[in-house]
């Protein structure tokens, strides 16, 4: 039930002047994403500003995307709430739209004990018949799911995976031994994939892929492959500009990134600001530096 092995983008959404989605700057960035090799989409996610659209808007989006890759590549869909019916809502219409998969954050701003957490994912995993992928990422949420509760609900024949944003390798590596290989792990955090990979890890929902997707890809396979001294050169290459990419709360950095390449992605909605000066100027030299 692996959704995907390699590098998944965690995609922007593009918006117009007047801040809405900009549709046929989306097509353009989906056929992008096939033609330079991205295992898998990820929509409608922190990157791509989901806890600023409307359910209309947010469902819009994922149909739009499941429509133009049209089975290329798989779509998952963000479809993660705070709020448990919502985001079962969320989930099921996703599903009826025709993901092939969705990512579920733990619940933020509420928190939640380790069992609510258990019960929550559990009620999400029981509405819907797709695989899902947990996604644990403290700095946002202030909540992280316990290797003890991930391994019991890995035993959930929907539940497939984690995306794993604590940075803590000791935590990725006793997820890896309580809910063995069959379970996915990905990176959350650009800056790590290959150390990640190295316990078992395969692949990654990447940020920086929206602007080096060809890159992002070609390292995780290198090491799937192998090749796991070129991959880690790729890894250390990157790794300045990645830190760019989160100088300022993501996904100020990389739609600035991608706007000095002339992509034209727009801006990013309140309460996220443009990116400051300072930031696009460590943008433009580090992207240099890699020869963007």
């Amino acid at each position: 039930m692996t959704i995907f092995k390699g590098s998944g983008v965690a995609l922007i959404t593009p918006f117009k002047e007047n801040g809405e989605i900009d549709f046929e700057k989306l097509r353009e960035l989906l056929e992008f994403h096939v033609e330079n090799g991205t295992d898998a989409i990820v929509i409608t996610g922190t990157t791509g500003e989901a806890a600023t659209m409307s359910d209309a808007e947010q469902l819009e989006t994922i149909k739009f995307a499941v429509d133009v890759i049209n089975k290329r590549i798989p779509v998952i869909a963000g479809t993660g709430s705070n709020n448990t019916n919502h985001a079962i809502e969320l989930s099921m219409a996703a599903e009826k739209l025709g993901v092939d998969g969705l990512l579920e954050v733990t619940p933020y701003y509420n928190k939640t004990t380790q069992k609510g957490l258990e019960e929550h994912f559990l009620a999400i995993a029981n509405a819907v018949n797709i695989p899902i992928i947990l996604y644990d990422v403290p700095g946002r949420t202030n909540m992280t799911i316990s290797p003890e509760v991930l391994e019991r609900l890995s035993k959930h024949k929907n539940i497939v995976g984690l995306k794993d944003a604590t940075g803590d390798l000791g935590y990725t590596v006793e997820v890896v031994r309580r809910c063995g290989e069959d379970f996915a792990i990905y990176s959350g955090n650009d800056d790590i994939v290959v150390p990640l990979l190295s316990v078992g890890a395969v692949g990654v929902i990447s940020v920086s892929a929206n602007i080096i997707p060809k890159e992002t890809s070609d390292m995780v396979h290198m090491y799937l492959e192998g090749k796991t001294v070129d991959s880690a050169k790729m890894q250390i290459k990157f790794k300045r500009f990645i830190d760019a990419l989160f100088a300022e709360p993501n996904p100020i950095p990389v739609k600035a990134a991608m706007n000095i390449l002339g992509y034209g992605v727009g801006g990013v909605r309140l309460p996220l600001f443009e990116a400051s000066q300072g930031t696009k100027d460590l943008l433009t030299e580090t992207m240099k530096e890699i020869g963007l």
